[in-house]
This record gives structure tokens, C-alpha cells and sequence, in this order.
């Protein structure tokens, strides 16, 4: 009786064992019918998409590309032509004597009316350098017309050969502009810097010319002017200091030299008569002897007359001290 139940227990759960499996076996077929159905309804769908997002794909990297080619640097052969090259040299030649031309205009404008001469002067170096400028401008926009990538890359090259090859240049330019702007000197102004004295008659971005008293034309680099001081005798008038030195003995009579110099001033035709005559007097050790040396200070009405107004000084005071026998013919004091 007991093995009966056993029996039958045992036939009952085999029964439940095998009803488990096969109920899990059905859901887990139709688990994987349903997965499959969706697999296949996504790739349809994915196949009907293809296109699209292909098209999508290939505008997106046509665009991306574009961008990038946009940013960098374009072909030589794009910026360059053989009729751009032409028109280059036209502009060149023809802005050449446009910009002489108008200088030129401004040099005839300051020599004919006195009254501006200096202001005019004043204006030349700067009508240059702004006309070149201009010039410039115009053949690499108007002409070429370059992207800004192009241009950046250019400076940055230009600057980096600069840097190195061409530090002097620069110096040059930099002390021309610092010239322009500051104005220590203009254009007609009477200057003494180092070892050079002259008139200045033309400023460049690179150099200054001065006329020295013997005629010279000297070329002075602009960078001298940045590490030297400038000695400016007329700062933009016409008129200048000229000063005559003349050796007497110790014992002259000081007043009627002083008299006599300053006669000599105003006779000359070359006086300028707005300022003062001035007349110094100095005791110097020269030549292992001591004597007295004058200083006649006056004013000259023209600046081209300023060694003719000297040597007349010179000579007129010279002339009447030896008439009156304040100044002996032999008197020497080795110079």
C-alpha cells in the first residue's frame, strides 16, 4: 500500500516536470518567432532609409570638405595670372608718376610761395609714404584680392624673414616714422646731429639728406636720429642763429669791440632785425697763450645766406679793428 503511493507521487511529478518544459520550450518559440518578425520588419525599414541617409552622409562630408578647403590656403595659380602680373606692372608705372607728378606739384607750390614753404615741406614725406600706401592697397585688393588666410600666412612670413634678415631696415623705418610723427626737424630746418650740420632737404621712411655747408648732399640712416641727439637751429622759421668767433688779445678795449661788432651786424643786408645781436666775450687758453675770444651772435633773414652772413660778419669786424689799431696785422694765435 505504500509503495502504491509511491508510486503514483512520483508518476505526478514527472508529469509536472514534463508540463513545466514543454511550456517553457512553447514560450521561448514564441519569444523567438516575435524577435524574429521585428529583425526582419527593422531591416526592411533600414533598407527603405538607406538612400537617405546616404544622400545625408554625402552632403554632410561635401560640406565639411568645403569648410576645410575654405579655410586653407588656395592655389598659387588661383590668386596669380598672367593678366593680374600685367595690370600689376600698369598700376605700378602709372601710380609711379601720378605720385612723382604730385610731389613734384608740392615742391613747386613751397618755391613759389614763401609764405608756406616750410608748411608744404612739411607735408611731403607724408603725401609719399600715404600714396604708396594707397598704391599698395590698391594692386592687392583691387587685383589679386586674396582670402584673409592667404594674407595672414603672408605677414607671418614676411615678419618672420623681417625678424632676421632685415633688423637694421627697420630700424631705419621705424626711426623715419618716429621722425614724421614727433617732428624734431622738418624739411628747411638747420640741424647738427653728430658729426653732421646741414640743411635738411628731404625725409625719407628710410634715411634723411642734409646739405652740408661745403655743398655735400649726405645721407644720414633714420636710426641715427633714435640714438643720438638732433640740434635744431631754426625749428621751422626761415631765419637761423649764425654765430662768428673771433681771437683778440686780453687787453682790447671790450666795450668799443662790442660797439664795433655790433655795427658790423646791422650793416649787412642779410640781418634779420626781429632778434637780437648778441655779443660774448671769453678768456681761453690757446696755444700756450691766453686770449680773448668773441662771440658775435645775430640772426640771418635767409637761410641759404647763413655762411655769407658769417664770412661778412667776420670780415667787417676784422676790417675796422685793424683800421682803428685795436687788432694788430700780426696778431696770431695759431689757428
Amino acid at each position: 500500500m505504500k509503495i502504491s503511493h509511491f508510486n503514483f507521487l512520483s508518476v505526478t511529478l514527472l508529469f509536472l516536470f514534463v508540463f513545466t518544459i514543454s511550456y517553457a520550450n512553447s514560450q521561448l518559440t514564441q519569444a523567438d518567432t516575435i524577435l524574429q518578425e521585428e529583425i526582419a520588419d527593422t531591416s526592411t525599414v533600414s533598407s527603405a532609409l538607406k538612400p537617405i541617409t546616404d544622400l545625408v552622409k554625402s552632403d554632410t562630408v561635401q560640406k565639411a570638405e568645403g569648410k576645410s578647403k575654405g579655410f586653407g590656403p588656395p592655389e598659387l595659380t588661383e590668386i596669380i595670372s598672367i593678366s593680374k602680373v600685367i595690370w600689376t606692372i600698369i598700376t605700378l608705372i602709372v601710380g609711379y608718376f601720378v605720385i612723382k607728378l604730385l610731389l613734384s606739384l608740392l615742391s613747386n607750390i613751397a618755391l613759389r610761395n614763401k609764405k608756406y614753404e616750410f608748411a608744404t615741406k612739411r607735408i611731403i614725406p607724408i603725401v609719399r609714404i600715404l600714396s604708396w600706401t594707397f598704391l599698395i592697397y590698391m594692386i592687392v585688393v583691387g587685383i589679386y584680392s586674396p582670402p584673409a588666410a592667404t594674407i595672414f600666412a603672408f605677414l607671418a612670413s614676411l615678419g618672420f624673414a623681417v625678424g632676421f634678415a632685415a633688423q637694421d631696415l627697420l630700424k631705419n623705418v621705424f626711426g623715419g616714422l618716429v621722425v614724421m610723427f614727433d617732428r624734431p626737424f622738418q624739411i628747411g630746418d638747420k640741424i647738427e646731429t653728430g658729426k653732421y650740420y646741414g640743411e635738411v632737404v628731404e625725409i625719407g621712411i628710410r634715411s634723411t639728406k642734409v646739405v652740408s655747408p661745403d655743398d655735400s648732399l649726405i645721407t644720414i640712416p633714420n636710426s641715427e636720429f633714435m640714438m643720438q641727439n638732433v640740434s635744431n637751429a631754426n625749428s621751422g622759421e626761415n631765419n637761423c642763429q649764425v654765430v662768428a668767433e673771433i681771437y683778440l688779445p686780453l687787453n682790447v678795449d671790450t666795450d668799443r669791440v662790442r660797439k664795433i661788432a655790433t655795427e658790423a651786424a646791422l650793416v649787412s643786408k642779410y640781418i634779420f632785425l626781429n632778434k637780437p645781436i648778441v655779443v660774448l666775450f671769453f678768456n681761453e687758453f690757446k696755444d700756450r697763450s691766453s686770449v680773448l675770444k668773441m662771440r658775435l651772435k645775430a640772426y640771418v633773414s635767409n637761410l641759404d645766406k647763413e655762411f655769407v652772413f658769417k664770412s661778412e660778419m667776420t670780415e667787417l669786424v676784422i676790417g675796422q679793428l685793424i683800421k682803428e689799431g685795436i687788432l694788430k696785422q700780426d696778431f696770431s694765435t695759431g689757428t
